[in-house]
Order: C-alpha cells, then sequence, then structure tokens
C-alpha cells in the first residue's frame, strides 16, 4: 500500500466517522439539555457546565444510569473503531501507530466542524467541552484538542510517508521518551479538574501552562527525529538497494542476508 492511498483511507475514514460522532451528541444533547436545564434553570441551553452528577442522574431513574453505561461503552468502543481501521494499514506498529494517530485527529476535528454544522456548537473556540468521560471526565476549551488533534494529523501523515515508503524514522529513547511524557502532560492538562467538574462545579480555569509544554515536548521530539538522518549500519550499507517495484518488500526468491557470528553479512541466498 502506498503512503498516499493510506493517507486517503483514513482521512476519508476519519470524516465520515467525525459525522457519526457529532450526530450521537446532537441526541444526546437533546436527551440530556432537559435535564440541565431542570436542575440549573439559569444556564444556557449551549452549555454543557455544570455537569449533571452522578447522584442527580441516578434521582431521575434507572434508565439514564444506563444510558451513562451505555455511553462509557461507546467511548471505548470509538478507539477500538479508530484503531481497528489504522490495522488496515498495516500489521507493523509504527505505520499503524501513524495511521491511527491521523484517524483520530481528523476524526475529532471534523467533529467539532459538523457539529457547528448542525447546531451551531460550539460558539467560540474557548467554549469548555467534554472530551472524554473514560476512565475520568477529560475537560477543556475546545481549542485544546483541535490544537492536539492537529499535531496527530501533521504526524501521523509524516510518519506514514517515510515508513510507507521503506525510510524508517530513527526514533530513539530520548524521542520516544519525549513523546511519551508530552502525551502524559497533556493528558493531566485535561484531567486536572476532573474532582471538581465531577462535583457539579464549574471548571476551574484551563491549565494552559501544563498543555503547552507537553505538546511542545511532543512536538519537538518527533520534529527532532524527524530531521535526524539515519545512519545505516554495515549491514545495510552491504546489501542492494530494493527495487522500487517492491517498496517495503522483497522481490520473490529474494532473502535478505543476516548476519553470521563472525559479524561479518552472509550474501543473499534464494528462498
Amino acid at each position: 500500500m502506498t503512503w498516499r492511498r493510506a493517507v486517503l483511507g483514513m482521512i476519508l475514514f476519519g470524516i465520515s466517522f467525525g459525522y457519526v460522532e457529532a450526530a450521537v451528541v446532537v441526541y444526546l444533547r437533546h436527551i440530556y439539555e432537559p435535564i440541565r436545564l431542570e436542575l440549573h434553570p439559569g444556564m444556557n441551553p449551549g452549555d454543557l457546565f455544570p455537569l449533571i452528577t452522578a447522584d442527580e442522574l441516578k434521582s431521575k431513574g434507572p434508565s439514564h444510569q444506563r444510558l451513562l453505561i451505555t455511553e462509557l461503552g461507546r467511548e471505548i468502543a470509538t478507539l477500538v473503531m479508530l484503531a481497528s481501521a489504522a490495522l488496515a494499514v498495516s500489521a507493523r506498529f509504527r505505520p499503524w501507530l501513524a495511521a491511527f494517530a491521523l484517524a483520530f485527529g481528523v476524526w475529532d476535528l471534523m467533529f467539532y466542524a459538523f457539529l457547528k454544522l448542525l447546531i451551531g456548537w460550539p460558539p467560540s473556540i474557548f467554549t469548555w467541552d467534554i472530551l472524554f468521560l473514560v476512565p475520568i471526565p477529560w475537560v477543556g476549551p475546545v481549542l485544546s484538542p483541535c490544537i492536539v488533534a492537529a499535531t496527530m494529523v501533521a504526524a501521523g501523515i509524516l510518519t506514514l510517508r517515510n515508513e510507507l515508503a521503506g525510510r524508517e524514522l530513527p526514533f530513539g529513547r530520548v524521542h520516544i521518551m519525549g513523546i511519551l511524557v508530552g502525551g502524559l502532560m497533556l493528558l493531566a492538562a485535561f484531567m486536572w479538574d476532573w474532582r471538581n467538574t465531577t462535583a457539579g462545579h464549574p471548571p476551574n480555569a484551563f491549565n494552559w501552562p501544563l498543555f503547552a509544554a507537553g505538546e511542545l515536548l511532543g512536538a519537538a521530539a518527533f520534529t527532532h527525529a524527524l530531521l535526524t538522518r539515519r545512519v545505516p549500519s554495515p549491514l545495510e550499507s552491504s546489501l542492494p538497494p530494493r527495487h522500487p517495484l517492491y517498496r517495503n518488500e522483497e522481490p520473490p526468491g529474494f532473502r535478505r542476508p543476516v548476519e553470521n557470528p563472525q559479524g561479518r553479512p552472509a550474501g543473499p541466498t534464494p528462498s
């Protein structure tokens, strides 16, 4: 599969799945908006905070509790669907992760675009939203997940362009740690105020410094790996170049050599 075909497939999947997600939210708003306005008569119809607490939801009957459990399951299923779609691109970890990041980012961006088209929400990029409920509520201004989603789209495309063309990016331990720590900082920023919001209070100020530090750290680690020239090993240098028709696959009847115990490459052997 060429990288252009993989990118196009993940973008189309993300766009269509973004519409499905927006449609689900429209239905959920129709269900929960009357309850929210009953509990907080003075709030604007489009506001999501303060959240409906577990006790308030329980007081409305068991059917609403079942809906909450259903919604938690739907969010987990959403992540599984995105990961499963990425498996169609590659079974190798790096291209799979890049395809997942691309599909996730497009899905998230298109979700907000279609939600704006369908119900005119959010009124501003600084409007607060509930991002996920698993394992605890993630909340933040709409701008924050859009920044992360755009970063994931860019990183996914650039990684697929290199990995599916046979140019593995030289991710070292420092790069991987930078990306992981940056991601954890972003998650911490989104979950920072979860006790307050879960208790039914308006959210406190978003932790933009922590968010910015995580975003910059992850982006810097990825960019450094992208710009670092990979030095081939002595074994790789001794091999003939891959034929462009085969890209990531070997020609029929060709087996890549392995190093023998003396450290010198054995020649290519027919299958």
